[in-house]
């Protein structure tokens, strides 16, 4: 079960605040690097830490019932730094999410459980998380939260149709959705990605 692990860089009199979820294999401090190609200077930053390295075991796609306790034990994780966030006094719609990979598949998983007004999504290569999309775990409303989703075609681990099927499901739920596929560039970040997640996303 993953440990209640939060590498944090905690801005004086911030009034928001960015949580940013490691692909399977990489690591809090990796992820918080690309924080500063974004326009988050004002922000704090929150980066939980998965136990060895990996939100969940086996692929997104796999059963849900598979990847427990772990997937859980995850979202429990991003639910306690969030909740920790409310209570330093940052709103919810001030609360910002970005992932890659595995943690964008998580970022998604948690943000669509628990729909509300938040300050924006990014999610860089990542879907809903199951063997199929189950509609029953999704609850809330995004009340217009813009929400942005890149990804490769093809890519070795997401499927661009999962990526598109996610949106579907966002957009149902009251978030504005852009998503932006790039062929053949392999499972990565890239520059128009990083361009667009400050244009839409961190622009406030």
């Amino acid at each position: 079960m993953h440990k209640l692990h939060i590498i944090k860089s905690e801005r004086k009199n911030a009034t928001k605040a960015l949580i940013l979820l490691h692909g399977r294999g990489s690591t809090a401090k990796e992820i918080l690097t690309i924080a500063s190609s974004f326009n988050v200077n004002d922000y704090s930053l929150y980066a939980p830490q998965a136990t060895n390295h990996s939100w969940y075991p086996l692929s997104f796609l796999a059963q849900p019932d598979l990847n427990e306790p772990w997937l859980t034990s995850a979202l429990e994780l991003v639910d306690a730094t969030v909740q920790e966030i409310l209570g330093s006094g940052i709103a919810k719609d001030s609360v910002y999410f970005f992932g890659f990979s595995q943690g964008a598949c998580l970022t998604l998983e948690y943000v669509t459980r628990n729909a509300v007004s938040y300050g924006g999504v990014v999610a860089f290569t990542g879907g809903l998380i199951g063997d199929k999309i189950y509609p029953e775990r999704y609850k809330g409303n995004f009340e217009g939260t813009k929400v942005l989703l890149a990804t490769a075609n093809p890519d070795v681990h997401v499927p661009v149709e999962r990526v598109e099927s996610s949106a579907v499901v966002l957009k149902e739920m009251g978030a504005v959705v852009v998503t932006k596929v790039y062929p053949n560039i392999g499972h990565t970040i890239n520059a128009d990605e990083i361009r667009m997640a400050n244009e839409l996303i961190f622009n406030k």
